[in-house]
C-alpha cells in the first residue's frame, strides 16, 4: 500500500512538471508557468510527510 501512495505523489509532481512547461511554452504565461512549476517540491514534501 506504501508503494501506491509514493508513486501517486510522484506522479502527481510529473504532471505538475509537464503542466508548467506546457504552460510556458504553449500558452506564453510564464507567471502561471512558474506558479504551477512551484507546486512540485510542495507535492512531493507531501508524499515524504505521508511517507
Amino acid at each position: 500500500m506504501k508503494v501506491k501512495s509514493r508513486y501517486f505523489f510522484i506522479l502527481a509532481a510529473f504532471l505538475s512538471f509537464v503542466l508548467s512547461v506546457s504552460i510556458w511554452f504553449l500558452l506564453k504565461n510564464e507567471n502561471q508557468a512558474i506558479f504551477v512549476g512551484i507546486w512540485v517540491p510542495s507535492i512531493l514534501c507531501l508524499g515524504r510527510y505521508f511517507d
